[in-house]
């Protein structure tokens, strides 16, 4: 079965062709800068990957870029549109209606809209994807696939705010979490490296990039997660603050004379790395400028350490306890650096970083000691592959057609 997954932002549009029986990556690309004048188009895997600049007025537009290169052209994975047999499509809030992925109608499609406040950016982008699908390839299944959705299990005690009840219940403010889909799919691959069930285990899955996101995974169940109402809250970012004393936000409305929107501007895509050390969200440019002795980067990469490792620590007090802490994203698999950091000093929790091993690289790997009573696994997460598989399962289902899946 062909699923052709989308990621939809507000001026990109990110795919990829999977075929979920063999597990394999027929093709995938990015449009970016849809609607400027600078859009571009990248297509291609690996050392076949060739950028090209092409105009794209909107997302209908990117789409019928990207369905046509996927069926003509000396390299085209498929001979017809026809061979796509669903399509699946990344939702960042799912709110309260969504606790699993689902066939998308005209219902499911409202309630995206109806939650974009709470997800402006995402769900939004997801609705132009959803729709330009529906353009070009009508009468294809469609599943979305909510980034929430994995965090419905969380206790009332850990969603709710300790704000008036009455307003939680008004506005629907509570805990929706983030980047679920890839803490799913990283919990379930570290269950498979350990050779134990996921009911047996309790995790702490670190998604660490430009976004980052700490989840306490107890026997298989999401308990807590640093994401809160928004995608804002939680760790420090390539560009967010993460949590921050609420004051601070009213201070310097009074003292700056910031409008809301202003505020959510400085606060979403002025702070985090890029704020405190003026130099960049990329932590890569941060350690550079760190190696080189300057004070700020010093300052920005101690504080993106601290704020993960404070997370563990009081997701380890949530659950009594923790098998195995797994890291995922740019920064979780690829920084040495970082790593070394954010496991300094907890060897008395039982977490013991083996310093040769964390200077490797690799795909999935343990980096802890073999003594090590916690184990410290990389997990490279694959969102695409999760949000493929949810599609093949609920499509076959909608069919009852039997089937297993690969995983």
């Amino acid at each position: 079965m062909n699923v052709l997954v989308i990621n939809a932002g507000s001026s990109s549009l990110k795919y990829q062709l999977i075929n979920v029986e063999t597990q394999r990556v027929m093709a995938k690309g990015l449009c970016e800068r849809v609607g400027t004048d600078e859009a571009s188009h990248k297509h291609g895997i690996d050392d076949n990957e060739t950028v090209i600049s092409e105009p794209m007025a909107d997302h209908d537009a990117a789409m019928s870029i990207v369905l046509k290169t996927l069926v003509e052209g000396d390299d085209a994975p498929l001979g017809s549109l026809s061979e796509i047999n669903a399509v699946g499509h990344r939702v960042v809030q799912g709110g309260k209606y969504f606790d699993s992925s689902v066939i998308i109608d005209d219902d499911v499609i409202e309630k995206i809209d109806e939650l974009a406040e709470l997800a402006p950016l995402h769900n939004k982008a997801a609705l132009m994807g959803i729709r330009a699908c529906r353009h070009h390839i009508p009468g294809v299944p469609m599943v979305a696939v909510f980034d929430t959705s994995f965090y419905q299990t969380l206790a009332e005690r850990t969603y709710m705010y300790p704000i008036p009840y009455e307003l939680s219940q008004k506005y629907s403010i509570r805990k929706y979490g983030a980047h679920g889909t890839s803490h799913r799919y990283i919990a379930e691959r570290a269950a498979a490296v350990l050779d134990e069930p996921l009911a047996d285990l309790k995790l702490i899955t670190c998604h660490l990039g430009n976004g980052c996101s700490v989840t306490a995974i107890d026997h298989g169940i999401a308990v807590d997660t640093s994401m809160g109402l928004t995608p804002l809250d939680g760790l420090m970012m390539g560009t967010r603050s993460g949590a921050l004393d609420p004051a601070i936000v009213t201070f310097l409305m009074a003292h700056e004379g910031l409008a809301p929107a202003e505020m959510d501007d400085v606060l979403n895509k002025k702070s985090g790395l890029l704020g405190v050390s003026g130099i960049s969200n990329d932590l890569r440019s941060i350690r550079s400028a760190s190696e080189a002795g300057d004070a700020r980067a010093i300052l920005a990469y101690e504080m993106y350490a601290q704020s993960v490792k404070k997370h563990i620590g009081q997701y380890i007090a949530v659950m009594g306890g923790v098998d195995a802490i797994v890291l995922a994203g740019g920064v979780g698999e690829n920084c040495d650096k970082m790593r070394r950091l954010i496991f300094a000093g907890l060897q008395p929790l039982g977490i013991v970083l083996d310093e040769a091993r964390n200077r490797e690289r690799g795909y999935e790997r343990e980096i802890s000691t073999d003594s090590s009573p916690v184990r410290i696994i990389i997990i490279p997460t694959d969102e695409e592959y999760m949000i493929a598989r949810d599609t093949y399962d609920l499509v076959h289902e909608k069919h009852a057609v039997s089937f297993s899946t690969p995983r």
